[in-house]
C-alpha cells in the first residue's frame, strides 16, 4: 500500500464517483482508476462494487476507510514533526523591571516573535532581586536587570548596551538652569526613590546616596515609576532614573533636566539565565536576538580590527 493510493481511495470512497474524485485530486480519471486497481491487487480484495448505478463500497472497502484515515493522519503528523524539528516551541518565562518591560523589550519581543512564532513568551515585571531569584529558583528562564551581574556559579550573564541615567526635577527649578550640577549641589535636596532592593533605588544609592558628607534627602518612597514621575512633575522632589523612563516627560516639558554628571551616569544592563537552562524552549535563539538588538555596539577601533 502506498500513501498516494490510500489518499486516492479515501477521496473516491467519499465521492463514490471516479470522475468527481479525479477532479478533486486534479488527476486524470485513468490515473485514479489505475491506483484503485493497484490497491485492490495489493490487498487481494475488491474495495468497490461497480454497477450501472455507480460505485458502492464493499465490506472490505468500508473497513479500509477508517484505517486509511488513521494512516494518512499519522503520515501528516510525522511530516509535521520532522519538518518542524529545530523550530522551538513551548513557553519562555522572562522577568525584567518595569522600565525595561515598557521601553527596551518590545522591539526585542517583536523580533523574536517573528523568528520563533511557536514560543509562548511570558513577561513578568519585577525588581532586580525578584527577577534574579526567579532565575535561580527556576520560576523564570531569563531576566534583564540593571546593575552588576550576579556572582553565582549557577548563573550566567551577558552585558547589554548600558542606559544613560539622568536627574530630573520639577520644571523651572533653579538647578535645571545651571551649566553643571555636582553631587555637592544636590546635598539636602528632596529626592523621590523606589523601595529598597529595586534597581532604581540601587542606582540612587550608588550614585548619590553613599557619598561621604552631605547627601540628598529621601523625601518619599514610591513603588511605581509612573507615580514617581508624576510626583516630580507636581513639584514633590527630584528623582534619578534611566533616561528612557523620563524621555517623554522631558520632551513635553513636564519635568526639567538637571545637568548632572556624577560618577555613575550610565546604568549597566545584564541578561541572566541558568547555566544548565539551554534546553529551555527558545532560550538560545532569544539570547541571539538579544545580543543582536541590545548588545553593546563595537567601538570604531574594534570594528576596524
Amino acid at each position: 500500500m502506498q500513501l498516494r493510493q490510500l489518499s486516492t481511495f479515501r477521496t473516491v470512497a467519499d465521492a463514490l464517483n471516479v470522475t468527481h474524485a479525479a477532479e478533486r485530486l486534479n488527476y486524470a480519471q485513468s490515473s485514479v482508476t489505475e491506483q484503485i486497481k493497484a490497491l485492490e491487487q495489493d490487498l487481494g480484495v475488491r474495495l468497490f462494487e461497480r454497477s450501472n448505478r455507480g460505485l458502492r463500497l464493499t465490506p472490505a472497502g468500508h473497513r479500509l476507510v477508517d484505517y486509511a484515515e488513521r494512516m494518512l493522519s499519522l503520515a501528516e503528523e510525522a511530516r509535521a514533526a520532522v519538518t518542524e524539528l529545530g523550530i522551538p516551541g513551548g513557553e519562555l518565562l522572562i522577568g525584567a523591571p518595569e522600565t525595561l518591560c515598557v521601553y527596551r523589550l518590545p522591539s526585542l519581543l517583536t523580533r523574536f516573535r517573528e523568528d520563533c512564532p511557536k514560543v509562548h513568551v511570558v513577561l513578568r515585571p519585577g525588581n532586580r532581586k525578584e527577577c534574579r531569584n526567579g532565575v535561580h529558583e527556576e520560576t523564570l528562564d531569563l531576566c534583564f536587570t540593571f546593575g552588576t551581574p550576579p556572582d553565582h556559579p549557577d548563573l550566567e550573564s551577558m552585558p547589554l548596551l548600558p542606559e544613560p541615567v539622568v536627574v530630573v526635577a520639577p520644571k523651572d527649578h533653579p538647578l535645571t538652569r545651571q551649566e553643571l550640577v555636582t553631587n555637592a549641589d544636590l546635598a539636602g535636596v528632596d529626592f523621590l526613590v523606589t523601595e529598597p532592593g529595586c534597581s532604581y533605588r540601587m542606582m540612587f544609592e550608588e550614585a548619590l546616596g553613599s557619598n561621604p558628607g552631605p547627601r540628598p534627602r529621601v523625601a518619599a518612597e514610591l513603588t511605581s515609576i509612573g507615580a514617581l514621575r508624576t510626583c516630580v512633575a507636581a513639584g514633590m522632589g527630584f528623582a534619578l532614573l534611566p533616561q528612557i523612563a523620563v524621555a517623554a516627560d522631558l520632551a513635553r516639558g513636564a519635568v526639567g533636566l538637571v545637568p548632572w554628571r556624577g560618577p555613575h551616569y550610565e546604568a549597566p544592563i545584564h541578561a541572566t539565565w541558568r547555566r544548565n537552562a539551554q534546553h529551555a524552549p527558545g532560550l538560545l535563539p532569544f539570547l541571539d536576538a538579544t545580543r543582536t538588538l541590545l548588545g553593546p555596539r563595537p567601538t570604531t577601533g574594534q570594528a576596524q580590527g
